[in-house]
């Protein structure tokens, strides 16, 4: 999923970006409101994540914002606001779910699995193309008893290939998709990932699926011949 953080405790930022990067999210970590408000009119996302207490624009005006565009992804407050009354407020502005400063980094992972079954991307715990299946949870590919580990970047990338099956993907596409706000990768950063990826592909007994398409981009073509 693509997530927006806002947090503006770089304390807390830190460390509820790390994790849910690791966990296979692209999270794009801001740290005020105003931001926010910008970000969330260029890009669309699976998942908001707000602190309420923000510089400028509040996470609560955020999410009363967003509700009344008519977007619809899940949202998620973070607040040291625990009384009863304030978790009524950030419901009643449209928040899917609320959880009190300092987050639980475990809980907090479990709540965005929880959140990311309401997306419209969701298709279960596992993506399948033919026999090749990706686990959403564990960052696994499995094919035939064949089980790999995948880095997080390597996971969105296959994540966004599966998705997308037989489909020429530019690599600006890819950037754009699987490459953080602000964070631009190196020349060669797309190169090295469709090699590692590969790799991974071909523990499993398919490196051709991924194709290659030279001046177009790449494609995950489970019918090309191995």
């Amino acid at each position: 999923m693509r997530i927006l953080l806002v947090e503006d405790d770089a304390n807390q930022l830190e460390p509820l970006h790390a994790a849910l990067s690791q966990a296979g999210h692209i999270v794009d970590g801001v740290v005020d409101g105003a931001i926010a408000q910008w970000m969330l009119s260029q890009r669309d996302y699976d998942l908001l994540i707000l602190d309420w207490m923000l510089p400028k624009v509040s996470g609560l005006s955020l999410c009363q914002q967003y509700r009344h565009s008519g977007k619809t992804s899940p949202v998620l407050i973070l607040t040291a606001k625990d009384a009863v009354c304030d978790r009524i407020s950030g419901l009643d502005a449209g928040a899917d779910d609320y959880l009190v400063k300092p987050a639980d980094i475990f809980e907090l992972l479990a709540r965005v699995r929880a959140l990311g079954r309401r997306s419209p991307l969701w298709q279960g715990e596992a993506l399948q193309v033919q026999d090749l299946t990706l686990h959403l949870s564990t960052l696994m590919l499995e094919r035939e008893g064949q089980t790999v580990q995948l880095s997080a970047r390597e996971f969105q990338l296959l994540e966004y290939l599966m998705r997308h099956p037989q489909q020429v993907l530019s690599r600006n596409q890819i950037e754009q998709a699987l490459w953080e706000w602000g964070d631009e990768p190196e020349s060669n950063a797309i190169t090295a990932l469709v090699r590692r990826l590969r790799q991974r592909l071909q523990a499993v007994g398919i490196p051709n699926w991924l194709e290659t398409i030279y001046g177009m981009g790449y494609c995950l073509n489970p019918d090309v011949q191995s």
